[in-house]
């Protein structure tokens, strides 16, 4: 795990990309959205970018029309009220079920995110559909860096976010999915705090703090699904993996 730091950040929301859909070039359409911006890209940045674009770009779409509910999946929906379509996909989508409870699915992927409704989501897609999480967020990542250094010549870090509830606490916020080009965690273990006392389990989740302030120029009703993070120093890392925020079940007291 690296160190990082930024005396001042800039984020910049990336305007003008259009609805994504199946099969896009979706380096292509961000790079093109970035030749746009006055402030432009330059290598050491960083990018995150909304989850559903790149699973519309790769096809991580279900048509409602097409699933056909168990009938647990139906006894619970019209217990609470739910699309039975919806709440079928997302016990497709989970390895094990945290909670169902009160109109509330909180499942695991396979990937290993706890979530509500396993991630599958009804918001900005067209009517009718649902989009599920990508296969794997961090070859997503390592495909979308990949691809601006090819159309740009910047070396960037990209981060795939998604919005998760959190336990204990109110509100929604923007994390790391998958991740590319930085660590997603700054061990400070061992380092003084600023009176010389060394810290003993400071660990940051620096890809989940980049992909929170990201959001607050992205937003889920503004049409900005990606943003640039300027100002933001860390070092350069080739194999890393959104999968490093995931804590282990032995070390997870809630399981």
């Amino acid at each position: 795990m690296s160190s990082a730091s930024a005396d001042e950040i800039r984020i910049i929301g990336i305007a003008g990309i259009p609805e994504v859909r199946p099969g896009d070039n979706l380096g292509g359409i961000i790079s093109d959205a970035i030749r746009q911006q006055p402030a432009g890209m330059s290598s050491g940045e960083v990018l995150v970018i909304a989850q559903k674009i790149v699973s519309k770009a790769e096809g991580k779409v279900v048509r409602l029309s097409q699933v056909r509910p168990s009938k647990v999946s139906a006894e619970w929906a019209k217990r609470y009220g739910k699309d039975p379509r919806v709440v079928e996909v997302a016990l497709g989508e989970s390895v094990r079920i945290v909670r169902m409870d009160r109109g509330v699915l909180i499942s695991e992927t396979r990937h290993g995110f706890v979530c509500a409704n396993a991630g599958v989501d009804i918001s900005n897609v067209e009517e009718g559909y649902v989009t599920l999480l990508p296969d794997d967020p961090d070859e997503s990542a390592r495909r979308l860096r990949q691809s601006l250094r090819d159309e740009l010549g910047a070396d960037v870090a990209v981060i795939v976010s998604d919005t998760f509830g959190r336990p204990w606490r109110e509100g929604l916020v923007n994390i790391a999915l998958g991740v590319a080009g930085l660590d997603p965690l700054i061990d400070l273990r061992g380092k003084p705090d600023w009176k010389g006392q060394p810290l003993r389990v400071t660990v940051m989740a620096a890809a989940d703090e980049l992909a929170s302030a990201a959001e607050l120029v992205m937003g889920k009703a503004s049409g900005v699904p990606a943003a640039l993070i300027k100002g933001y120093r860390y070092e350069s890392a080739v194999e890393q993996s959104g999968r490093a925020l995931i804590r282990p079940p032995e070390m997870d007291l809630f399981r």
